[in-house]
């Protein structure tokens, strides 16, 4: 079942109080959504993404009664979502905050933020895919807007595989194992791409794609599935590449990566959209040589989601309707991307957006190749009814601990169980009621 489909279940459970009965209250009429026209006043606005003062100005530009202050904060992990948290429980949070899609449903339930389709209406919400309100839906309503919607994709070193007989992109993870192999026999110490130990969302997107079904609700119950057989045969893949030394073992974003990258000792990296900004920073010189392909698929195509950010409204928000002004702007119109100029490649979730952002973005790295054509068919791909938990620290905490030692014997399928149970135990504690 699709968590966005859920009734108050989701929501309700995540308060501590336990499995509803008879008793759980049901969602209310929808009321009339207020009119944003004469929407004015001050918002305070606290992102990690790059590049937004330009956004900020763009809109006070045209906006005159609303005025947003744009404060820059840590990404979420770094310390954004602890700054967050903490001004959560003060009640001084800013209006508006950037939160991704993995953490939208911990906030959402625990009652910290205000529903976006309290102010905008199914005539815009409506228009995003499918499977990108899906991750922002909770108890039947949506609780923040999405921003950019990154793709999986896989890159790679178009001369390097050539020479090992590689004639093209693995299309498959069968033909991603013998391009390995090939890469190996021509160069032992060579490695196709990378296995990151310390980024457990990567292993998650995998998962996805492969069909896994990692939560989901099921009566008035969470329902915690990470050791589902697709999952399974996805964590036994890695772990034969991870076994063949056909990937290497290393922490994503360190500099051992960067310089193996460099150094062409690795030669592809499993990613998203956003992975071409990196891509061109670390690996100057080899301009022309490096390419795009959808992300290889178990013989259907098939991909998955890796980040993306929302807007959302917090529960401390003093004028909600400029907010919410506010955050459709940003996520739907074109001047907001225009006023950012060059956001790296991302990929934008309102249909048309990338376009713009495609423009802004030089991608002479790649050859002349159209990698934002890549981008499309492989967010078209995306497979549907993906969701994430209540409490996304209980999932990747036992992730990141599990993976850190499979070079010492620990394998990824043993840790991915391993997380299912720390995950329900953890959910469990919280009062919440959960199956297997």
């Amino acid at each position: 079942m699709k968590l966005g489909a859920a009734v108050v279940a989701g929501a309700f459970l995540l308060t501590g109080c336990g499995a509803a009965g008879a008793d759980t209250p049901k969602p209310s009429a929808a009321p009339s959504l207020p009119s944003l026209e004469n929407a004015s006043g001050e918002v305070a606005f606290w992102s990690s993404v790059t590049n937004m003062q330009p956004v900020v100005d763009e809109f006070n530009k045209t906006h005159p009664n609303i005025k947003v202050t744009y404060s820059v904060v840590p990404s979420g992990t770094a310390g954004g979502y602890a700054k967050l948290s903490t001004a959560l429980q003060a009640g001084n949070a800013p209006d508006v905050a950037t939160i991704e899609y993995p953490y939208l449903s911990g906030y959402a339930s625990a009652g910290n933020l205000k529903p976006i389709s309290d102010y905008v209406g199914e005539d815009v919400l409506g228009k995003f895919p499918g499977q990108i309100t899906d991750l922002v839906k909770l108890g039947g309503k949506s609780w923040a807007m999405p921003y950019d919607a990154p793709p999986m994709a896989f890159y790679y070193r178009t001369d390097v595989l050539a020479e090992a007989g590689v004639a093209k992109a693995p299309a498959t993870w069968d033909e991603f194992e013998a391009a390995g192999k090939a890469l190996k026999a021509k160069n032992p110490n060579a490695y196709l791409a990378s296995f990151y130990p310390n980024d457990a969302n990567v292993l998650a997107g995998l998962a996805w794609q492969g069909g896994g079904k990692w939560f989901g609700v099921e009566g008035d119950s969470w329902k915690v599935t990470m050791d589902d057989p697709a999952t399974a045969k996805v964590a036994q893949f890695w772990q034969r590449m991870v076994d063949q030394k056909i990937v290497k073992v290393e922490q994503a974003f360190s500099d051992e990566w960067s310089q193996d990258l460099q150094q062409s000792n690795v030669v592809g990296v499993v990613g998203a959209s956003w992975s071409a900004t990196g891509i061109i920073s670390r690996t100057k010189g080899q301009e022309g040589k490096w390419a795009v392909a959808e992300l290889p698929n178990w013989g259907k195509p098939a991909n998955a989601m890796l980040g993306g950010s929302t807007f959302a409204i917090t529960k401390d928000s003093k004028n909600p309707e400029a907010a919410a002004v506010f955050t459709q702007w940003m996520s739907t119109s074109q001047d907001a991307v225009k006023a950012r100029g060059n956001s790296g490649s991302a990929w934008l979730a309102y249909p048309g957006l990338s376009d713009i952002a495609k423009n802004a973005f030089d991608a002479s790295h790649f050859g002349g190749q159209d990698i934002y054509s890549v981008y499309q068919k492989a967010s078209d791909a995306v497979l549907p009814g993906w969701n994430w938990g209540p409490d996304i620290a209980s999932t990747l905490t036992p992730l990141h601990d599990g993976l850190g030692k499979i070079t010492t014997g620990q394998t990824i399928e043993d840790t991915i169980k391993q997380a299912d149970k720390s995950t329900t135990d953890a959910l469990k504690s919280r009062g919440l009621s959960v199956t297997d």
